[in-house]
């Protein structure tokens, strides 16, 4: 009999992003609101993906398994 898949968190897989080399990338926080005394700077770095924490790394994998 063939095994059950597991099934995709849809929430975690829109939040984040698998690279080609296997990493886990997330969006910055801090960009919702309030965004009238930060610097146009500060806004534009925000708006780039960085790399998930490592700590979260095996934790957002397993929500996420066929990315």
């Amino acid at each position: 009999m063939p095994k059950n898949k597991q099934k995709t968190r849809r929430a975690t897989a829109k939040r984040f992003k698998v690279t080609g080399s296997g990493r886990i990338k997330c969006g910055h926080t801090g960009k919702r609101h309030l965004l009238v005394h930060k610097t146009t700077k500060r806004k534009r770095h925000l708006r780039n993906m960085n790399e998930a924490p490592s700590t979260l790394q095996a934790f957002v994998r397993g929500m996420i398994p066929y990315a």
